[in-house]
This record gives C-alpha cells, sequence and structure tokens, in this order.
C-alpha cells in the first residue's frame, strides 16, 4: 500500500473524523472521497483535510483494521446517495423531459429525466441515469432488468 504505516482515525465529540498521522498533530474534520464511486468503490480512497489537500491515500478500503473501514464506510454513506435501479415501472412519454417510476433499493420513487444526453453508459452494462434534480440513480446492469425495464429503457438508449 502507498499510505501511511500507521495512523489513527476516530470521531470527535462534534462528530467529525479526526485523523492523527505519526508524528503529527490530530487533523479535524477529515473527509474520505472515493477516486472511483462507481467503478471501483474498494479502491482508491483519499482522505481530504478541511483545507481540501489530500492528507492520506489508501489503496483499498478492504484493507484497513475493522474499526477504521467501518468509521470510513459511515461517513461515505451519509455523503453518497446514489439509489440502484432494480425496475422500471413506468415512463410518462418516450419524448424528454419525462417522468420515470422505478423500484430502487431504497424504495419506490419517480424522477424527471430531462434529456437522453442524461443518461450515461457506463463498462459492464452499467448506466447511471441523472434526474433532474441532480440525484444520480444507478443500474448496475442493464442487461439483467426484467423485460418490461429493458423495452421502456431501450427507448431511450
Amino acid at each position: 500500500m502507498n499510505q501511511a504505516p500507521s495512523f489513527s482515525l476516530e470521531r470527535n465529540a462534534f462528530g467529525r473524523l479526526v485523523l492523527t498521522l505519526p508524528g503529527g498533530e490530530p487533523q479535524a474534520g477529515v473527509v474520505p472521497v472515493r477516486a472511483f464511486p462507481i467503478a471501483a468503490p474498494d479502491e482508491g480512497l483519499s482522505l481530504v483535510g478541511a483545507d481540501g489537500h489530500e492528507l492520506l491515500w489508501i489503496d483499498r478500503i478492504d484493507m484497513l483494521p475493522a474499526a477504521t473501514r467501518a468509521l470510513i464506510e459511515e461517513e461515505l454513506a451519509t455523503r453518497e446517495f446514489v439509489p440502484v435501479v432494480r425496475r422500471i415501472r413506468s415512463v410518462s412519454t418516450f419524448a424528454t423531459p419525462s417522468t420515470w417510476v422505478v423500484e430502487t433499493d431504497r424504495g419506490d420513487t419517480q424522477f424527471v429525466l430531462k434529456g437522453e444526453e442524461d443518461i450515461r453508459r457506463l463498462e459492464a452494462g452499467r448506466l447511471l441515469i441523472a434526474s433532474s434534480h441532480g440525484i444520480q440513480f444507478l443500474v448496475p446492469d442493464r442487461f439483467a432488468l426484467d423485460r418490461h425495464s429493458k423495452r421502456l429503457l431501450e427507448r431511450f438508449l
């Protein structure tokens, strides 16, 4: 790993992450940032200080001690919100803007798709769909969707 040989990470009384590097002063307000949150969420993580500068690079989150990993994952969960689309129930119209009703891993919801360009194709059949409010919805494998969902989606691809 490219990271420092040892460090400690804890939460202070205000709920902020505090990073202490060997021989260094504790840095409060540390924020974890994934390098590739969609393509490789467990690889490449930076701990960034309150000033926006990287304090520590972590190659793989799964190589960290369980307590440290839990703190980082807890912090990431509060910052990252990317619902996973399991099924497309309906689309209001095949022209944009259109209202989509979808089933996600976080429950049923609806959003407005402003244009076809708001559907980004990623590798391995994955899609990232941006709603008109800026929420990113992930389709992990468009080929694994049910037949009805695939038929609706294909009209926009």
